[in-house]
């Protein structure tokens, strides 16, 4: 099953997402190329690279569910469901957790903010998106088994902060994400995987 859901998870750039399965669904969905019609948009804070109303609106149908925190929710047209860390939205027998996203020493990703990571169930494996944090408490208690985590260093985890995440949250896999853009590159993504050889799997994925 792993493989299976790996397969269907493609990086779009950045910290841009689409899982090509049932439901589809794009995480933080930006500068897109890959325009297959949206089930489910998540979009984890309101900064450009991440809310991005434009590419929303390119695979937004009127049957697609947008989840998203109170500041971002301000700038895409409604409907949009917004949430807080913690909670937790059902849609038939598929569920969106919401968990926190948010820089421990730096004002740029505050806790007040209550920005969002998700964590989406996909094929009986649990897929957390980090969205833009640090290694933070919280992450010690989440059950995951794809992990995508920052890795840029650019107001994110950097490559050995993020290793350290990955250690602590045990996936069956982790994929770096937040470079390739003007913040970070592939030898971040490289340092990253190099850091946790032997001890979790590392998969860089080529941009779709």
């Amino acid at each position: 099953m792993l493989e299976q859901v790996l397969d269907k998870l493609l990086w779009l750039g950045h910290s841009a997402f689409v899982y090509e399965g049932e439901p589809l669904i794009y995480f933080d969905p930006f500068a897109l190329h890959r325009l297959r019609p949206a089930d489910i948009i998540l979009v984890s804070h309101d900064h450009p690279h991440h809310c991005s109303p434009v590419d929303i609106e390119k695979v937004r149908r009127t049957h697609t569910v947008i989840l998203t925190d109170a500041h971002a929710a301000k700038h895409i047209s409604p409907p949009v469901i917004a949430m807080a860390p913690g909670q937790q939205e059902t849609m038939e027998d598929f569920s969106i957790e919401a968990v926190p996203a948010y820089n421990l020493h730096l004002s740029f990703h505050p806790r007040r903010q209550a920005y969002l990571g998700f964590i989406v169930t996909l094929e009986g494996l649990r897929v957390y998106y980090a969205g833009d944090t640090d290694f933070i408490p919280e992450m010690l208690d989440l059950r995951v088994d794809i992990a995508l985590l920052p890795i840029s260093g650019f107001n994110v985890m950097g490559p050995a902060e993020a290793a350290q995440a990955a250690l602590a949250l045990h996936p069956q896999v982790a994929i770096p994400m937040h470079y390739g853009t003007e913040y970070g590159t592939l030898e971040d993504a490289e340092r990253f995987r190099a850091l946790l050889d032997g001890k979790v799997r590392v998969e860089i994925l080529s941009r779709s």
